[in-house]
């Protein structure tokens, strides 16, 4: 996956009308990612289902639709501020169809989605991931452990943030992940922030400051960014940032660490970049995001948020605490499997 990623469609579901233009983004979605045969029209049973269920139940829940990281397919995350569900396992019964309880269909989507991941709190509400993808095509063990939603600021088509995930190593175990807020918004920060990601993909095996110095050198005759770059390996977590891209670590027991940028803007005034390594945290997720999140989000931060798995936790945090004037971008990166 060496190009810019796509722009999540975001999809308010404050009236039941939403559940066919939810249908209708995940079926061309996944025509535009080349799914063939029944697939799109498998991807729009999945955010039919999902929206039917927020329009019928919950409250204050969105759709987020976008291609797959690291693998060709479409997801979807469905987010809300609903009742939750007392017995998830019940919901998830293939056939559980009532239309008096939140949850009715999950086990339809499940079946179909080849990468399903939920979690659910009475009184606080519900976040899923639904993945679908060609068969065949998944890396080892699906993707399970990246998450990531790239929206625009509010009436704008183009987004000035991006994302980027690079897999090394024997068996995978090196991961470095890229977060990059072009300057403003709109078509220059976004030119600003493919051609880094671009510089990303070509050289993310270099050490994290010699892959700053590219990226700068690249963004000279752009409008400039802010730069986030984490690696993940056995030996540890290095972090190396420039301009007010967030990093942190997350366990279930609230942040783990916090990782601080450098001032200065990537292409025009760039400090000489430091790494910051600390040793790993194998259950921690880590967490990349542009200014479009409120910092914030870590003050107010609950049990259930984080405990969230890598595919939710960028739903959750953009649905709550995204600035809707202003491009937002997060990325996560967390172990195979997050047990609640």
């Amino acid at each position: 996956m060496g190009a810019p990623v796509s722009v999540t469609a975001h999809i308010r579901v404050d009236h039941y009308s939403a559940v066919q233009l939810a249908a209708t983004t995940a079926r061309r979605t996944a025509l535009d990612q080349g799914l063939s045969g029944a697939l799109p029209d498998q991807a729009a049973v999945l955010a039919s289902e999902l929206a039917g269920n927020i329009a019928k139940h919950a409250h204050n829940g969105s759709l987020y639709i976008q291609p797959l990281p690291l693998r060709t397919g479409v997801e979807i995350l469905a987010v809300d501020r609903g009742p939750g569900m007392a017995d998830l396992e019940q919901c998830l019964t293939d056939g559980y169809t009532t239309s008096r309880t939140l949850g009715s269909g999950l086990g339809a989507v499940r079946r179909i989605a080849d990468e399903f991941t939920v979690r659910t709190r009475e009184g606080v509400g519900t976040v899923v991931s639904a993945r679908l993808g060609e068969p065949g095509d998944a890396p080892a063990g699906g993707t399970p452990g990246v998450g990531a939603v790239r929206v625009p600021a509010d009436g704008e088509r183009l987004c000035g943030d991006s994302w980027g995930v690079a897999v090394s190593g024997v068996s995978g175990e090196v991961r470095t992940a890229l977060v990059v807020d072009g300057l403003g918004h709109g078509g220059p920060a976004a030119e600003a922030a493919d051609l880094a990601v671009r510089v990303f993909h070509r050289d993310a095996g270099l050490p994290l400051p010699r892959l700053l110095h590219a990226m700068h050198r690249a963004l000279r005759r752009s409008r400039g960014a802010a730069v986030g770059l984490l690696r993940l390996s056995p030996e540890g977590v290095d972090q190396c940032s420039v301009g007010n891209v967030r990093t942190l670590l997350l366990g279930h027991d609230g942040v783990r660490r916090r990782f601080g940028g450098q001032p200065g803007v990537v292409g025009w005034n760039m400090p000489e970049p430091r790494v910051q390594r600390v040793p790993a945290e194998p259950d921690a997720v880590a967490v990349l995001h542009s200014d479009g999140v409120d910092a914030r989000w870590t003050h107010t931060l609950t049990p259930f948020v984080s405990g969230l798995p890598a595919p939710l936790l960028p739903g959750a945090l953009v649905h709550e605490h995204r600035r809707s004037r202003d491009d937002a971008t997060v990325l996560t990166l967390g172990p195979a499997r997050r047990e609640p």
